[in-house]
């Protein structure tokens, strides 16, 4: 009986190792613009980043590219996630903007801190 409790045990701990080493079920923040510009980038076949507007707290951001279209970039899990976006689905509210995805399964991406004259400056 301990055997097996012990075998039990150590099978738990090899476990919870592998997934903390492929940083499985992390959720974390966008570091920077250049992060964000580089998901979306590598999610949009010929996105090019011309301009990168990142919330406050880093949950999410939004990048123009070169030939206007919109990326919509979010943590989900241990990588960013990104979908593209038309503008009249991006508003601003008195915390920050939000863009709706329309997916109900992606969930609105939130952008803390960032007001009309950021959504301006990026659409510019």
């Amino acid at each position: 009986m301990a055997l097996q409790l012990g075998g039990s045990l150590l099978a738990i701990l090899v476990l919870a190792a592998l997934a903390w080493a492929l940083k499985l079920g992390r959720e974390g923040t966008l570091k920077d613009p250049e992060e964000a510009a580089a998901a979306a980038e590598a999610a949009l076949a010929g996105f090019v980043a011309r301009d990168v507007v990142l919330g406050a707290d880093g949950a999410g951001a939004l990048a123009v590219g070169e030939d206007g279209r919109l990326a919509a970039i979010k943590r989900h899990g241990a990588r960013p996630a990104v979908r593209e976006v038309k503008w009249a689905a991006v508003r601003p509210t008195p915390q920050g903007a939000v863009v709706e995805t329309g997916e109900r399964l992606f969930g609105p991406v939130r952008l803390a801190g960032v007001d009309a004259i950021d959504l301006r400056r990026l659409a510019g």
